[in-house]
């Protein structure tokens, strides 16, 4: 029996051993590895693919994909085909995908700083929008969604929003009052369509063609690509070139999935994200051109473009709303957001 139990003894111990040095092989977190990582990365999100955010997502992905040798997998999920409106974010906050990149706007419910987008005329075109959000403030919203364990890493412009409506031509806004128009949502968008007199609803973006064409609302606003890429001239007969409010995406993260990257793969992942921003701000301004365009080829709606006194009319009804959400903003947001459009 003494010479059993010493050779039980033994034997445990050369398990815990050889325990022990397997532990020690096995990196507790990925920062001990200079290996890339093997992962499958999910990106969603809901618009088509002839956009600035899906050409973005698409650069993000090949970049990655190349430069980790194979090793991290990007998969791409346009159209809400994966998440929509509604739900991406709560799947974010769950690490069933890792990356979205949904219109600022939509986070007004989390931080009501998020609505820099939706003031009235605040930005001229793309490169204020983007001096803003690369600059202090900018990346100090992005930043404040961690304790939901998400995370903004860099914004994406799509650009300046116009209104389509299948009422009658827009050129003052008398012209707004008694109309209904579908917006992403969010106090101040909801404070402007009041102010000019008209209703306002939040509809997903997947399904605004139908409840367009079904006429659920009589309008929406949008940027000249996703009017067009949509095909929302199909179910609406004018549209006011107006670049009163602004579509503004941000690629988001999952904190969890992002801290779990050791530094080589991280590396990667960040430099790839970097090549899609390329992209993606590249892309905005051309395809909207591009857009326009092609909505004036197809002549479903008619078009009317506002003179810079008709804008100022518009600039007047709408400026009390700076001083209705200058405490729920923040002053010092909406001066960087001036600055910046300086």
């Amino acid at each position: 029996m003494k010479k059993f139990a010493i050779s039980l003894f033994v034997l445990i111990s050369m398990i815990f051993l050889v325990a022990c040095q397997s532990d020690e092989a096995i990196p507790v977190s990925g920062e001990s590895s200079n290996e890339v990582q093997e992962l499958k990365i999910k990106f969603a999100h809901v618009v088509a693919e002839n956009t600035p955010k899906h050409k973005g997502a698409v650069a993000m992905k090949e970049y990655i994909e190349k430069e980790s040798g194979g090793k991290i997998e990007v998969e791409i999920y346009p159209n809400s085909s994966l998440f929509g409106d509604q739900d991406e974010y709560q799947n974010l906050v769950a690490n069933n995908i890792q990356f979205i990149a949904p219109d600022l706007t939509k986070f007004v419910g989390n931080n009501p700083q998020f609505n820099v987008p939706a003031l009235p005329f605040m930005f001229d075109n793309d490169e204020e929008a983007i001096a803003f959000w690369d600059g202090e403030k900018g990346k100090e919203v992005l930043s404040s969604l961690k304790n939901d364990g998400v995370l903004g890493l860099s914004m994406w412009p799509n650009g300046g929003k116009h209104l389509t409506n299948a009422k009658h031509a827009i050129s003052s806004p008398e012209d707004l009052k008694g109309l209904k128009f579908r917006t992403q949502g969010g106090q101040v968008l909801e404070s402007i369509y009041t102010a000019l007199g008209a209703g306002s609803e939040s509809i997903p973006f997947g399904e605004l063609y139908t409840a367009l064409d079904q006429g659920v609302v009589d309008g929406q606003e949008n940027t000249f690509s996703n009017i067009e890429s949509k095909k929302f001239d199909e179910v609406q007969k004018y549209m006011t070139i107006m670049n009163h409010t602004r579509v503004d995406y941000a690629v988001f993260t999952n904190t969890k999935f992002w801290d779990s990257m050791n530094a080589e793969t991280k590396k990667i992942v960040e430099a790839g994200l970097a090549a899609g921003t390329e992209v993606a701000r590249a892309e905005a301004k051309s395809l909207n051109e591009k857009a326009l365009e092609t909505i004036k080829e197809r002549g479903n709606v008619e078009i009317v473009e506002l003179t810079p006194e008709q804008i100022e009319e518009f600039r007047k009804v709408l400026e009390p709303i700076y001083e209705e959400y200058k405490d729920e903003i923040g002053a010092d947001v909406i001066e960087a957001a001036r600055q910046a459009a300086e």
